[in-house]
């Protein structure tokens, strides 16, 4: 080999191991960030902290920084120290625990307390998800059930989401921590990054409302260092997902961009649904109409007479309606009501209702329809009566007419329902 040739080859090799050193220090730069997952949540959950907020969790976060940095170092100093190498179904804490302490009371502590800790840092997400649910869905970008806070002060639906969501990857995983800690890992990541770039943004655009400063004159500063954050995680994100692409990373890149579409398909529609109510604008003057009750009844009984001076006292005008159907039998039914509804008088019209087939809602909802067309300017209110039974399993025994004909003047009008509940105990 020639002398040029083999300066060329030399070249070439330094190349590449300049090429594969600069990867493994980004692959163990990421790897090392990862570790450093879990301040998120402090940030997260703001809004929780007492009075002043915002310099208890700046506290909080400083005080977690300093404890991860120590743990971290103190524990690559042992490992250099001992001279620790991976090893399959052994791990690395538990051979620095071995190497320090031995096999004896105090690896043991040490292997229970870690376990303990696992078992506890789950929760870590279970009390700052919620709290980011429920400003997303402030924002108008998730629906607004995620904002509800339950009887003990937690964010229900969040939780329950976040269960749900947390069991189905562990049974997709198969309970693979090693394709479980990447997806979380480069979500973290993400996240990071579009905060601060945010920051950056806010330093930016803030710096000067109304002609004043409101950030001061180190607001470059604080936008820079943001940004130099945003180039370290955008990094760590891209290393994580290269490097783990074909270990279930892939599933990251598939879910943020369908969670972004999520996000705005739910913003867009509380936007139409905004503009629909006038949200932000100041409304007409209410005022009164005339308005008619409509009662459907099967029977003469102390539910029926509830439901009529309900209604009395709500609108103007009381129909009870009634529905027939062609049976013999349903016939004889209906004289027998008409009779009775005669004998008891209560004031109040019954309307007769035929059904060529054996449908209950569809009758009522197209007199309902015709009310409303013969007069454009009344209220029209359907006032379901319906038991309600003392015990749960009672409620089979029910026969849902009511809802029945809820559903169906829902469907096809745009009446007012009314569901009155008689207590049976």
């Amino acid at each position: 080999m020639s002398t040029k040739a083999a300066a060329g080859h030399a070249s070439v090799l330094s190349d590449n191991a300049t090429t594969v050193g600069a990867l493994l220090l980004l692959k163990a730069f990421a790897s090392g960030c990862s570790a450093l997952t879990g301040v998120e949540a402090i940030a997260n959950a703001v809004p929780a902290f007492r009075v002043p907020r915002v310099k208890r969790a700046q506290g909080a976060e400083v005080a977690l920084g300093a404890v991860l940095g120590v743990m971290l170092i103190g524990l690559s100093v042992l490992i250099s120290r001992f001279h620790l190498q991976p090893v399959d179904g052994v791990t690395v804490l538990a051979q620095l625990a071995d190497a320090s302490f031995g096999r004896n009371w105090a690896f043991y502590v040490i292997q229970f307390a870690t376990m303990i800790l696992l078992a506890l840092s789950a929760n870590t997400s279970f009390g700052g998800l919620p709290v980011l649910l429920k400003l997303l869905a402030r924002d108008n970008y998730l629906p607004h059930v995620f904002a509800l806070k339950a009887d003990r002060q937690v964010h229900l639906h969040g939780v329950l989401a976040l269960a749900a969501v947390s069991t189905a990857l562990v049974v997709f995983s198969g309970g693979d921590t090693n394709t479980l800690v990447p997806l979380f890992a480069i979500g973290v990541f993400v996240g990071f990054t579009i905060a601060q770039v945010g920051m950056v943004r806010h330093w930016y655009i803030g710096r000067r409302t109304g002609g004043r400063e409101e950030h001061g004159s180190r607001w470059p500063g604080k936008a820079l260092l943001n940004g130099f954050g945003a180039l370290l995680t955008g990094i760590s994100a891209v290393v994580v997902t290269a490097t783990k692409f074909e270990e279930g990373a892939w599933l990251i890149v598939i879910a943020l961009p369908l969670l972004v579409v999520a996000f705005e398909t739910v913003h867009g529609a509380y936007g139409r649904i905004g503009d629909r109510l006038g949200l932000g604008r100041i409304p007409e003057h209410p005022h009164r109409d005339r308005s008619v009750v409509i009662v459907p009844v099967s029977s003469i009984s102390r539910l029926t007479s509830e439901a009529l001076t309900t209604a009395s006292s709500l609108g103007d005008e009381v129909r009870a309606v009634t529905v027939c159907h062609p049976d013999p039998e349903d016939r004889a039914a209906l004289h027998c009501l008409e009779r009775s509804w005669t004998e008891w008088d209560p004031g109040v019209p019954l309307v007769r209702l035929t059904s060529e087939r054996r449908s209950l809602g569809r009758p009522i909802a197209a007199y309902v329809r015709d009310v409303m067309a013969a007069a454009p300017a009344t209220r029209v209110t359907v006032l379901i009566p319906e038991t309600e039974p003392e015990r749960l399993w009672q409620r089979l025994l029910q026969n849902q007419r009511g809802a029945v004909v809820a559903h169906a003047v829902r469907r096809e009008t745009d009446a007012v329902i009314c569901r009155l509940r008689f207590r049976l105990f």
